[in-house]
């Protein structure tokens, strides 16, 4: 940054000052969040100075360690609240290294208690979350099309076109496709 302004910074810029935020906001070093999150110190810098892109995983772990969702921190760096939200306005972001592609659909707001989250998911891909970041986190997943295998609480299910899952998440869970299908679904959040 270097003193200068910067007026259009990207989606990494800004999440990045946003996880400083929230650290700052509770007096936290980057090795008590390292202790809270199980991500490496050194991670935790390299992401706070946008050096590298954080991961959907490493993002799983941080929001755990905040007590917020993954779409809360999402829309904390994106513009304000619209009740209307054009399909070409919808804020996106890829993971780059599994591969998900997420599109906060109707992005969450202080006064409604759920989102709905867009999905893509490619062949032959894996992603694990630790923990929920809220203990109890409603989830309702509609595979739209391909197939998909969801994990928690000691459990599996395999979805195909048109099924929907409804969960509570107290634990780890994980999301994975076959080689040969990817999935596209939509996850609503209360």
């Amino acid at each position: 940054m270097g003193g200068t302004l910067d007026l259009d910074p990207t989606i990494d810029t800004r999440i990045a000052r946003r996880l400083r935020a929230l650290r700052g906001e509770r007096g936290w070093s980057l090795e008590t969040l390292a202790a809270h999150s199980g991500v490496s110190r050194a991670t935790l810098s390299r992401l706070e100075n946008a050096e590298v892109s954080a991961t959907a995983a490493v993002l799983g772990k941080l929001c755990a360690a905040y007590g917020l969702t993954v779409s809360r921190l999402m829309h904390a760096v994106e513009a304000d609240y619209l009740p209307l939200l054009r399909a070409g306005e919808q804020p996106a972001w890829r993971d780059p290294e599994s591969g998900l592609e997420r599109r906060q659909v109707s992005p969450p707001a202080a006064a409604l208690a759920g989102e709905v989250i867009a999905c893509r998911l490619p062949p032959g891909a894996r992603i694990g979350y630790p923990q929920p970041p809220r203990p109890g986190l409603e989830h309702h997943l509609l595979l739209r099309s391909g197939r998909l295998e969801v994990a928690f609480d000691g459990s599996r299910h395999e979805l195909a076109k048109g099924d929907c899952l409804r969960y509570r998440l107290f634990g780890a869970s994980a999301f994975a496709t076959p080689d040969d299908s990817g999935a596209d679904y939509l996850l609503f959040l209360v």
